[in-house]
Parts: structure tokens; C-alpha cells; sequence
């Protein structure tokens, strides 16, 4: 089973898509870049700021929230124009944002790490539609994911560095209790990063130095096993038409040149046609 390259972007590291108003929304997040890819016409716009931004989530005023080095920001496409929020790190200057999603709920989920990926800075937080910050567990020096389960009732959180994906029982109040061991890696399968769950409570995770994507079960089984030519596979998102198109992205950050000559995909966007939908992009509700 494998994926096919639908972008070769080139990216250093290409990070946290979604899938919104039939484009795929992605970032570089070394080049502080914000991309909106069009399947249907290949065409691929993008915005880029001084920033490195490690997620894009749309929200329900029209906009979308951003995490960067320098906290939350609002960004309109529009006007190019960020607006910020919040920076609940100010006094972590070596911390920036690096992944998020939001639950049904509307409210957002968004980790922090150390840039340098050598001290347990990092956090999880999450961002209520009311502007109420909550910081809930950590710390970590490279937070991942996170994701939700088709009911809303548990919530997956990986801890890269220690090759790890965690699961919580999320309560309705948004308060997360029993967290435990999901999975964990072994050294050949590289590191856990982003991650996605189907409409099936299935969880597909990117082995950042792995060359794949697995399809875990909701018992933590392996149930597939997907492809890359890439090494570094960094975070995926189901959509398209139906939702049953899965979109991968990749990193070239840190290759050799003679890893970049075994892997001129690298950075690039994929896709694999999964079988199976997955969820409904959520949206922030603030």
C-alpha cells in the first residue's frame, strides 16, 4: 500500500494539514509559509511571514487561528493580515507552537515544544471558545497530534521525543482524566507525529524517520501500513469529495545531499485513497 505524490512541494517541513472549503491548508513551517492547495487545478497559493508556524485551523468567523513562535493569531486570507491572540509562553522564549486541532466542541487543542527539541518545555493546552486558556498536561519537549475519537470521548496526544501517543477520556466539560499509553514506537519505526482518526475510530499516525503512515485500530493494533518515499512523513488529514482521500505531508529538513538524491520527494504533499472518511474538519468556535 502506498501513497502517491499529488505536490511536490519542496517544502523543509510541511506540517499540519486541513482540509477546508475544498483546498487542502497546510504549512512550512521553517519558511513560515501558509499554503491553500487546490487538487482540482494543482494551483497552490501561499502567504508567508517571519514566523515559523506549525499549524492552520479555520474558524467559524471565516478566518483561521495560526500558532507560531509568537503564540495564537488570528489570519485572514484576505488581507494577508495576523491579527494576535494570545502567547500563554512569553516567558519560554526557545518554545513555540507546534500542532493543534479543534473538537466538535469548537474548542481548540494546541501543543507547545522546545525549538531546539532538547528540554521538556512543552505543553498541552486548550483554548475554549470563551478565551479561557487551560494548560493540561506536560511537559514535553515535542508535542504532536492531538485527535478525537468519532464520539468526542477521548482525546490522542502524542509525546514525540518519547515515542509515544497517549489517549485521555475527554468529559464534555473539556477536562481530561485516565490518560495512558495508546502506542509506542520501537527505534526502527522512527518517531510518532501528526496524527488523524476516520469515522471508524481508527487512528493514523506519521512515523517522522519511518517512511509510513499506520493505521492503528482503537484497540492500538496495527491494521495498515502505508507507504512513503520519504522519510520523514510529518502529519495527515482526510479529505476531498467525500473525505476519503488521505493527505500526507512530508519534510526535507536535515536530509544530506545524499539523502535528498534517495528522496527527491521529500517536503512534497501525498495522498492515499484510504477506503474509509474521515471526519469533518472542526472549526474553533471563538
Amino acid at each position: 500500500m502506498n501513497a502517491h505524490c499529488i505536490l511536490p512541494a519542496g517544502s523543509v517541513l510541511a506540517e499540519g494539514p486541513v482540509w477546508h472549503h475544498d483546498r487542502l491548508w497546510w504549512v512550512d513551517i521553517e519558511r513560515g509559509e501558509i499554503h491553500a492547495f487546490d487538487p482540482s487545478t494543482t494551483a497552490d497559493q501561499v502567504w508567508q511571514f517571519p514566523h515559523k508556524i506549525g499549524f492552520i485551523i479555520p474558524s467559524v468567523r471565516g478566518d483561521f487561528i495560526i500558532g507560531s513562535d509568537q503564540g495564537l493569531s488570528r489570519f485572514s486570507p484576505e488581507t494577508a493580515a495576523l491579527t494576535p491572540i494570545a502567547h500563554p509562553e512569553k516567558g519560554i522564549p526557545g518554545n513555540r507552537f507546534n500542532d493543534g486541532k479543534c473538537d466538535a466542541a469548537g474548542r481548540f487543542w494546541a501543543g507547545t515544544m522546545d525549538d531546539g527539541e532538547r528540554a521538556a518545555t512543552g505543553w498541552l493546552y486548550r483554548l475554549d471558545p470563551d478565551w479561557s486558556w487551560h494548560r493540561l498536561d506536560g511537559p514535553y519537549v515535542c508535542t504532536n497530534g492531538p485527535a478525537f475519537s468519532p464520539d468526542g470521548r477521548t482525546l490522542y496526544h502524542t509525546d514525540t521525543v518519547g515515542r509515544e501517543v497517549h489517549a485521555f477520556d475527554l468529559a464534555s466539560d473539556g477536562s481530561l482524566t485516565r490518560k495512558r499509553r495508546f502506542v509506542g514506537f520501537a527505534e526502527a519505526e522512527g518517531y510518532p507525529d501528526g496524527m488523524t482518526t476516520d469515522a471508524e475510530g481508527h487512528l493514523w499516525i506519521c512515523h517522522w524517520g519511518g517512511w509510513r503512515v499506520t493505521r492503528f485500530t482503537p484497540a492500538g493494533q496495527v491494521e495498515r501500513v502505508v507507504r512513503l518515499p520519504v522519510a520523514q512523513v510529518t502529519s495527515c488529514c482526510f479529505g476531498g469529495p467525500d473525505r476519503s482521500t488521505l493527505f500526507i505531508t512530508s519534510a526535507a529538513v536535515g536530509l544530506s545531499p545524499a539523502d535528498r538524491r534517495k528522496q527527491p520527494l521529500a517536503g512534497g504533499v501525498f495522498t492515499y485513497e484510504a477506503g474509509t472518511r474521515g471526519l469533518p474538519s472542526a472549526m474553533f468556535g471563538g
